[in-house]
Formats: structure tokens, sequence, C-alpha cells
């Protein structure tokens, strides 16, 4: 048989060279699909110096990554940045509310630290969360101290629900500024007890007007309070009454505008958040960035995070 050749049929023969042919065609007809291209991305993030939640450095607004520092949101933007891709360029712009709308609305990737969640919001932004509810995120009503007594009740808890159907108290926040669902809901419709609103720059001037006597009560967070008092030492004459509705911000979220580029940064950043859930010494990354924290806080972040680094992508 190592003499013979092989003779096949005419008709097999062109089968064969017909298959041939096929396989030969496919193997150019579907080449092996590129890399896709790293296209530059440029993430445009809107800043505001608002202690102890966001500190400028040496009081100018930061225009590098490098300048975030701190214990708040501006320390969490460093690490979410540091764990993008290199083509991704970033950009600070210091704006107030409007201005940061107007340009959401347009056609730039445009994204907050600053801004919760709301139903309204979500016509025009994008979210995702970062943060679980923290103690030291708990809403509180700010009195003069030597008002105390208006406010408590033989020790029980402080309700914003009664405190707005008081005709003798006058309350003063923030224009536009979300304080969670719970708490929105209420102010919606306490209708003329409703605390009066004044458009908030830059800082904190709502509690010196408070201080000043301005009004009888505010709302705030009691960092941002603490660091008030610190900065503008008179004596501990203003006093913090913790809210049964206090934790309504059940999570701390960034936003960006609702278009293909918002949408482009907004998937970056929850990619970023899931890679520090899931990085083996997270803990160290938190304990560097917030310092010393309470253990319940301690064990809300734990199980966050862990959550965090088992779930996909939560963007809405």
């Amino acid at each position: 048989m190592g003499g013979r050749r092989l003779k096949l049929a005419r008709p097999a023969l062109l089968v064969l060279l017909t298959l041939l042919a096929l396989i030969a065609g496919m193997a150019v007809a579907a080449p092996a699909a590129p890399a896709q291209p790293s296209e530059p991305v440029t993430i445009t993030w809107l800043v505001m110096e608002v202690p102890p939640f966001f500190n400028y450095n040496q009081g100018r607004p930061p225009r590098k990554p490098e300048e975030l520092h701190g214990s708040g949101l501006d320390g969490l933007q460093r690490l979410l940045i540091s764990r993008m891709p290199s083509e991704v360029n970033h950009v600070f712009v210091e704006a107030g509310l409007p201005r940061f709308e107007a340009m959401a609305r347009g056609d730039q990737a445009v994204c907050s630290m600053f801004h919760v969640r709301t139903p309204e919001r979500l016509q025009w932004l994008y979210f995702t969360h970062l943060l679980p509810p923290l103690e030291s995120r708990e809403l509180h009503v700010v009195v003069r101290r030597d008002q105390l007594a208006r406010f408590q009740a033989k020790g029980a808890p402080l309700e914003l629900s009664a405190l707005l159907k008081r005709g003798d108290l006058k309350g003063l926040l923030p224009r536009d500024r979300s304080f969670g669902p719970r708490i929105n809901a209420l102010l919606a419709t306490a209708g003329d007890n409703a605390p009066a609103t004044v458009v908030s720059g830059h800082g904190m001037h709502i509690l010196p007007m408070l201080r000043a006597g301005r009004m009888d009560y505010t709302l705030e967070y009691p960092l941002v309070v603490e660091t008030f008092l610190h900065e503008n030492p008179q004596g501990p004459d203003l006093a913090m009454l913790p809210l049964v509705e206090g934790r309504s911000t059940e999570l701390a979220t960034v936003a960006c505008s609702r278009n293909p580029a918002g949408r482009r940064a907004i998937e970056i950043i929850d990619a970023a958040e899931r890679s520090l859930a899931q990085d083996p010494h997270r803990d160290a990354l938190i304990l560097e960035w917030r310092g010393t924290v309470s253990e319940a806080d301690r064990v809300r972040l734990r199980r966050y995070l862990d959550e965090r680094a088992r779930s996909g992508p939560q963007i809405e």
C-alpha cells in the first residue's frame, strides 16, 4: 500500500475543495476582534468648600487630584480617582448648584459628590452610591444653647414632624438643599410652618445667622457644626439635638449628567467604587482616609463594602 496513491472520486474531490474554500473564506471574513482603542475621557467635578465634608487645600479649590485630601468627600474622591484608568482626565470646577445644573443639562460629563438622589434629579442626573448611612451623617436640629428649653421636652427625642407644627419657632435652611426623602417630604408638606430658605454661597453662613439670632433653628450635620465652632471660637453657644427622622439619607451618592458622556463617567466611578470594595487592603485604605471611626460605623462600612464587592454596577 505504501506505493499506491489514494484516489478520490471526482464528486468527493469537488466537495473537499468546496469545504476548504469555505473555511478559507470564513478565516478572511471573521478575523480576531481587535482590542478597543482607549479613548481619553474627561470628567468635570463640581467642588465646593463645605468643611468638614469637603476642604480646600490652603483655601484654594483643587486643580488636580493630588490636591484632594481630608477625611470627607474630598478624600473619598481622591481614593476613587486613584483607581480609575490613567486615560481619564479630571477637571475641577467651583460652582453653585444652579450653575452645576445648567452644566449637567448640557452635553458634558459633569459630576457631583454633593447631590442626594431625588426623583426630580433623576430626570437630569445618573446616580450611583458610595457609602452607607453613618452616625456622623445624621441630621440634627441646631439651636442656640440659651434656647434649649424651648426644644427639649423631658428628654424625649425631638421629632421634626412635631417641630414643624409649632408656630412659635422660626427655622432657616439653605435653598435647594436636599436632606433626603423623608425630611424633604416633611418640609414640603409643612406649609407656612416650613423653615424659610436662603441662597447659600460658599462657606457656612447659616450658622453665624443662627448665632446672631436671625432664626431659632436650622438643620445640619454634627461635623459641620463642630468645625464651625472650632474655627469661630466664641464659646459653645450652639447646641445640637438629634432628630428621630435624622437618618433620612440612606446612601451617600455621586451624580453625573444624564447624557452619553455622563453615562460613561458614572460607569467609571461605579467601577472604581467596586474596585475599592474588592481590594484586600480596603480596611487600611479606609483607615487612612477616614481615620478612627466608631465601632457601629465600622460594622456598617464593612457590611456595605462586602455587598458592593459582590454586586454588579449600581447605576440608576
